[in-house]
């Protein structure tokens, strides 16, 4: 159960901060860096849902509480149940995972394919959903770096390569299912 009741605490007022585990580590570890860009890929998701409805809406909702445990497991460093906790550390499922493979598929099945790279833009959603996509790339990237140095649940690198890949294709799906993207033409200012 998590209660706030008070927002500062002072405690990172020397620029450390507490892990999942109570360890007090550098703000700018690798392990911080990469739990905070997924907080950010988070709050993109927050502004791709203002314009947002419906099914879409829906599913970026469930994203959204996917990255919050995304977070909790990336701020615990130990794989074991902490001893001075009654609850094991909250970790990702290869099941989000799936559920991630399921939704690019269906909304993939309506999509023509791409004869050319796409620009990000089109409509508002589509542009704050490539934003989505490369901050969630930013923070895979990051995770992948933080697992050469310690160990992490494979399922949190495998969730973020699939989150950007569903962006992507939420992406192509808010621009009028594909008809509306904006097509890259290589060479085409010079």
């Amino acid at each position: 159960m998590v209660v706030l009741n008070k927002i500062y605490t002072k405690t990172g007022d020397d620029g450390e901060t507490a892990l999942g585990n109570g360890a007090r580590v550098a703000k700018h570890s690798i392990r911080v860096n990469a739990y905070g860009t997924v907080d950010e890929a988070n709050a993109t998701v927050g502004l791709a849902r203002q314009h947002s409805t419906g099914e879409m809406d829906a599913l970026l909702a469930m994203i959204q509480n996917d990255l919050f445990d995304l977070g909790a497991d990336l701020c615990r460093p130990d794989m074991e149940k902490d001893v001075t906790s009654d609850y094991p550390p909250l970790r990702m499922a290869d099941a989000q995972v799936t559920r991630l493979e399921r939704e690019i598929d269906v909304m993939n099945a309506v999509l023509e394919p791409l004869r050319s790279f796409i620009l990000p833009g089109g409509s508002a959603l589509a542009a704050h959903l490539h934003l989505c996509r490369t901050v969630s790339r930013r923070a895979e990237r990051l995770t992948v770096e933080l697992a050469t140095l310690e160990s992490i649940n494979p399922a949190a690198v495998k969730y973020l390569n699939r989150l950007s890949d569903w962006f992507f294709v939420a992406g192509r799906i808010a621009n009028n299912d594909g008809k509306d993207d904006v097509l890259w033409v290589p060479g085409k200012n010079r």
